[in-house]
């Protein structure tokens, strides 16, 4: 039984607290025998309790969230870019938190929960169910909740009541946020506003929502204000030098350049500075030199492909064993990076490793949408993906360029392929059919 997910409003908004607490009950239990239901859940909560059926998570207790260590939370703390913002956080929501009675909750990408702040009454229950400094709330320990759902589906998430997959999280309200790194758009955690339902808004989603977009704001603009730094240094480095060149920051954001014009304003970087030369999507081979708050990046004469981009060999590993993240991996003569993938992107490169022959724009869309006219949809996607990928990837058709050779590490079970996905591809290659 797959749970159905509408398009339209929640059906149990028009229903009182007590009466929606009732239905959701009976539409957990309904969904837990695998019936048929009353009312369709909300496509969020249907879609994160279809995960938690075919994960054979306990609806009664969940899983086990062992708590860290204290030595090993403190080392997150210190090490989080989510510490940087906690007066934002703190000044955006504990206050409010506390006035309805709830709690205040700072998660890492994890799951693991770094910080806890709010209604000292509320954290002595809190303390019953686990929900502590420390401890996992990631879905597949806790099941469906603001916290493991936001970081499964990357938004702002509210879970009411018995929409909590496991029943003794039933008299609990939560509603959380991601909160991403702007320098490379890696998940940081969530933040999170829990408390006893009968007494949580509706509301609070978007105080939270607000609150983590206002957290990233500070983060964005710290990361502008080090550019502007590296910048400083950098000019007169540039201006002395001849040849190509191109100072970034240790992210790969570029600060200055001379003699090239790079496409994106983000350069891949390897994981680490070599000694010798390496070889950049965008640049081709490079030696990587060291610069106050960056690297100088010395462009070196060689071979070009197609379009002018520096020619590519090498190979690449597509990693789409996690549920929730994804990388791409090169690793050719003169070194080695790795790229955080999108959900949209990560389905692509699945797609034209399942198909090396290569796909037309109309291809790809049917692939990934059902619908073989949104090209232009598709054109805008790969655009993005070629100018962080440079010549690793061509086009007319859309491939993996020639000279690279792809390797997919998959998860164990066919069913845990990118879970989140409805591409039709994707479903596809999850039931072995590619």
């Amino acid at each position: 039984m797959r749970i159905q997910h509408p398009r339209h409003a929640d059906p149990l908004a028009a229903l009182s607290p007590a009466e929606s607490a009732r239905l959701m009950a009976v539409m957990r239990d309904t969904a837990l025998s695998r019936g048929q239901l009353p009312l369709p859940a909300r496509p969020v909560i249907g879609q994160s309790w279809d995960r938690m059926l075919r994960l054979g998570l306990d609806p009664d207790r969940g899983g086990t969230p062992r708590p860290l260590s204290l030595d090993e939370l403190e080392r997150r703390r210190q090490q989080t870019r989510l510490a940087d913002v906690l007066p934002t956080l703190h000044s955006g929501l504990l206050e409010a938190a506390e006035a309805a009675g709830h709690l205040m909750i700072i998660a890492d990408a994890e799951g693991r929960i770094l910080w806890i702040d709010g209604h000292r009454g509320i954290r002595r229950h809190a303390d019953g169910i686990a929900l502590i400094e420390g401890s996992q709330w990631a879905e597949e320990v806790t099941g469906t909740t603001g916290i493991g759902t936001a970081l499964a589906v990357r938004a702002p998430v509210r879970v009411h009541s018995a929409e909590h997959f496991v029943r003794a999280f039933h008299t609990w309200s939560c509603a959380a946020a991601p909160v991403r790194d702007p320098r490379d758009g890696r998940l940081l955690g969530v933040i999170d506003i829990s408390g006893p339902a009968p007494t949580a808004h509706p509301t609070v989603l978007s105080l939270v929502t607000a609150t983590a977009r206002w957290a990233e704001g500070e983060l964005r603009l710290a990361h502008s204000r080090e550019l502007d730094r590296l910048r400083a240094v950098a000019a007169p480095v540039l201006a002395r030098l001849q040849g190509k060149a191109v100072a970034v920051d240790p992210h790969g954001w570029v600060a200055g350049v001379t003699g090239v014009n790079p496409q994106d304003r983000r350069l891949l970087l390897p994981k680490a500075a070599a000694d010798g030369p390496v070889w950049l999507p965008a640049l081709g081979t490079c030696t990587v030199e060291p610069l106050p708050g960056g690297h100088l990046l010395r462009v070196l004469e060689g071979e070009y492909g197609e379009d002018g981009a520096p020619a590519a060999s090498g190979r690449l590993l597509l990693d789409v064993r996690h549920p929730h993240h994804w990388s791409l991996t090169f690793a050719g003569p003169a070194g080695a990076w790795t790229h955080q993938l999108s959900a949209r992107h990560a389905e692509v490169l699945l797609v034209l490793a399942a198909h090396p022959e290569g796909r037309t724009a109309a291809q790809l869309a049917q692939d990934l949408f059902g619908d073989p006219t949104r090209t232009v949809t598709v054109r805008a996607a790969m655009s993005r993906l070629r100018r962080g990928l440079g010549a690793v990837l061509a086009h007319r058709p859309y491939r993996i360029a020639d000279g690279i050779l792809l390797e997919v590490t998959r998860p164990d079970r066919p069913r845990d392929l990118l879970p989140l996905s409805a591409a039709p591809a994707v479903v596809r290659l999850r039931g072995g059919q590619e």
